[in-house]
């Protein structure tokens, strides 16, 4: 529960409101699982709460590790089903990807989850229950680094579990929980616009937002979403979202790169001239001043691009191609030239299917995508 929920319910069992601090700090800084272990708890008040309450995890396999360090494993969820968590081991940082769906009702025409189809929500203990279960896993083997980084960018659409996601990011960034920065917290979304909205006031993570296309034609054919919340309409939930935050924050914008089809250096232009039009920067007259957005002329702190070669993945029904080396950079040469800061993902993962746009997880499809594109590839 996040820190309000949790303080309700200890006033409905008669107790202070500060329990909520207590056991907070023993589950996500000890690592309890078990109401016994808290020991500054009276043993009373311990045993009314094993009659009430549960403290549980998903239960992870023993996980597939990739020769660049990448662990993915299986999380187990209350009805039988399994999702993919991916840890992502860097120099100073553990970055931890979560799933917020079983599956995704999305069917993103670069990604393989979308192929797999949809099996419902994820509850908000056991997206947060991910995030527990591997810091506790990390603690095992030694890594005082411990999460530093979380990212709802595994298997599901985050905003379509909204309730949910909200609920698990706050508790993600509670100083009485894992006390993750806001900045270290990052909601990615297809653009599902009507929660964007409604992301300000209820959290100040980072938002990232999949694009894919600077045009409605093309993202129409990529991200199917497209054709319910076009470009003009996702730009200004981002830019009402990014309002909310203050000062010095910036939209992610992430674009994956298929060969062929979004990678051309014309549609860099493309993109760069939507950017400007959509997510302006501080004019010339205030050179140095931070504009509502929190840019700064001359750069574009209001948003940054992630460039991200294709993953290709088994049973892609439309053949797609990661883009050459050379391809990624003249892209990547055009966007900096416009002034925006645009990083290339390096690819992690991806020789144990962990990559971005390969996490499949172990599910019953209940809307029958999966046997429609396994029907598709047989005839073909």
């Amino acid at each position: 529960m996040p820190r309000a929920a949790l303080q309700a319910f200890f006033t409905q069992l008669g107790e202070k409101p500060y329990r909520a601090a207590q056991v907070m700090k023993w589950i996500y800084r000890a690592g309890i699982d078990d109401f016994d272990g808290m020991t500054d708890i009276a043993k009373t008040l311990r045993a009314g709460l094993r009659d009430v309450a549960e403290i549980r995890a998903p239960a992870f396999d023993e996980g597939r590790l990739s020769a660049d360090g990448v662990v993915k494993w299986l999380a187990a969820t209350r009805r039988g089903q399994a999702v993919e968590t991916v840890l992502i081991p860097q120099e100073r940082r553990n970055t931890l990807c979560i799933s917020s769906q079983v599956g995704c009702a999305l069917d993103c025409s670069f990604c393989a989850t979308g192929k797999q189809g949809f099996d419902g929500d994820l509850h908000r203990a056991e997206i947060v229950g991910q995030v527990w279960r591997a810091a506790r896993e990390l603690a095992r083997r030694g890594d005082q680094r411990g999460i530093t980084n979380v990212v709802f960018m595994g298997m599901g659409e985050p905003l379509l579990n909204f309730d949910a996601a909200m609920d698990a990011a706050n508790v993600l960034t509670d100083d009485w929980a894992f006390g993750l920065s806001r900045r270290r917290v990052t909601i990615s979304t297809a653009g599902v616009v009507p929660r964007i909205y409604d992301m300000a006031g209820r959290t100040a993570v980072t938002l990232a937002v999949s694009l894919h296309a600077a045009n409605d034609a093309l993202r129409d054919r990529l991200v199917p979403l497209n054709r319910r919340y076009p470009l003009a309409e996702l730009f200004a939930s981002c830019r009402h979202y990014l309002a909310s935050l203050g000062e010095r924050r910036a939209v992610t914008f992430e674009y994956t790169l298929i060969d062929r089809v979004n990678d051309h250096v014309d549609q860099a232009v493309e993109l760069a001239r939507l950017l400007e039009r959509e997510m302006p920067r501080a004019s010339a007259s205030r050179r140095g001043q931070p504009s509502a957005l929190g840019a700064q002329d001359g750069d574009s702190s209001s948003c940054k691009i992630n460039l991200i070669p294709f993953n290709p993945y088994a049973g892609d029904p439309h053949g797609y191609r990661r883009p050459a080396p050379a391809r990624v950079a003249r892209f990547q040469a055009a966007l900096v030239k416009a002034g925006f800061t645009t990083m290339v993902r390096t690819t992690r993962g991806d020789q144990i299917a962990a990559a971005c746009g390969q996490l499949t997880g172990d599910f019953l499809d209940r809307t029958r995508r999966r046997q429609r594109y396994l029907a598709k590839a047989a005839v073909a």
